[in-house]
């Protein structure tokens, strides 16, 4: 945690169940718990629950007559048709059209925001866009993000929170769990049916801990950040910078992708023009020099992070993050690979220095709940 400058107030209770607290994003994280292992908190996930702490994630309140003006210009979204009480996931790109960042944003008022992100450039985007406009901006550490996900979460949060089995996909409320103020969102990192509960720093540690004593009946277990990455590569969702050229960089280009390359450029509003990087982005269109593709895998054995993949004798791209399934018994990968790739069914290899050579074939994503039923299912 030498790096780390925030803290989450849940802090002891991962170390109880034996995380040492990794740093992301500036605060001590629990990349690993003793306690359990990360097949188990992906079938609880999967089958039943699992309750995260993400507040890792950075949260930025926007308020003001400009606030609008101010996201319209910093991210790929049509803010004017974002109503009050929803949300929506948006790209943030700098003047040459890469990526910097990603978000969900959350209208909480008609000029009032509320912008989650990651370890990107965000804040700073919003810094810059906001600079001599009628704004409020202000960074929110005391918010903690804890993450309840997986096909049981609604029957447990119906018994405490009127009206949560009506919330529909990328909606959210203003409400209490437990006597306590929140704003619980349905949203969620896994690909399941899941609700981020906003809640204050001072009250977090009682709502996890009686989440975790009143749902394990139901089998709701505390899981560790990094069991989404199980889950994710399932679900086709990127993590930045993970999956991106600032940790696989070109041999001669600086650092950043197309939304085009990241197959996310249905983050940008039909027709929306005046983002930051808006005339490079669409002038990028057809020049994508790779492609986010999905690997499926040989065997039970799972590659690490940045194993080349080879076609022909020849290293073609590089695997981002791979996964073994034991619920689905399949073993895949994200993958950045040749344009040429991006179908189903090209014959590729997977050098890992662990296992040796691993056969794969290209497979469009995501793997799981392609149609994205479970995420998003109503009642």
């Amino acid at each position: 945690m030498t790096n780390s400058w925030r803290f989450s107030t849940l802090a002891d209770r991962h170390r109880a169940l034996g995380s040492d607290l990794e740093d992301w994003s500036g605060m001590g994280t629990a990349w690993s718990y003793a306690s359990s292992n990360p097949d188990d908190e992906y079938m609880a996930i999967r089958t039943k629950a699992g309750l995260m702490d993400v507040s890792g994630l950075k949260k930025v309140h926007l308020s003001g007559p400009a606030a609008s003006h101010v996201i319209e210009r910093a991210t790929t979204r049509n803010i004017e048709k974002l109503m009050p009480g929803r949300s929506v996931y948006a790209a943030m790109l700098n003047d040459g059209g890469k990526l910097i960042d990603d978000c969900v944003i959350y209208r909480t008022g008609p000029n009032a925001f509320l912008v989650v992100h990651g370890s990107g450039q965000g804040h700073e985007q919003l810094s810059m866009a906001a600079s001599g406009r009628d704004v409020s901006l202000r960074f929110d550490d005391n918010l903690h993000d804890l993450s309840l996900q997986g096909p049981l979460a609604v029957d447990f949060l119906q018994k405490h929170v009127p009206g949560i089995r009506d919330l529909p996909y990328f909606a959210h409320l203003q409400t209490s769990i437990f006597g306590k103020p929140a704003m619980i969102s349905r949203t969620g990192y896994t690909g399941e049916r899941g609700y981020e509960l906003f809640v204050r720093g001072q009250d977090a540690p009682m709502i996890w801990d009686r989440i975790l004593a009143e749902g394990a009946d139901m089998g709701i277990i505390p899981c560790r950040f990094t069991t989404l990455d199980l889950l994710r590569t399932e679900s086709y969702l990127l993590f930045f910078p993970y999956d991106n050229s600032e940790m696989y960089p070109f041999e001669h280009d600086p650092c950043g992708d197309t939304l085009w390359e990241l197959g996310l450029d249905f983050t940008v509003s039909p027709g929306k023009k005046g983002f930051r990087g808006a005339d490079e982005h669409y002038r990028l269109k057809g020049k994508e020099r790779f492609k986010i593709w999905g690997l499926k895998l040989e065997g039970d054995k799972v590659p690490g992070n940045g194993a080349p993949v080879y076609r022909d004798g020849k290293k073609v791209g590089v695997v981002t993050q791979a996964m073994h399934s034991p619920l689905n018994n399949w073993t895949v990968a994200i993958a950045r690979l040749p344009v040429d790739c991006a179908n189903d069914g090209t014959r590729l290899s997977v050098n890992c220095e662990t296992h040796g050579e691993i056969a794969a074939t290209t497979s469009a994503m995501p793997f799981f709940d392609p149609e994205k039923k479970r995420r998003t299912v109503k009642g």
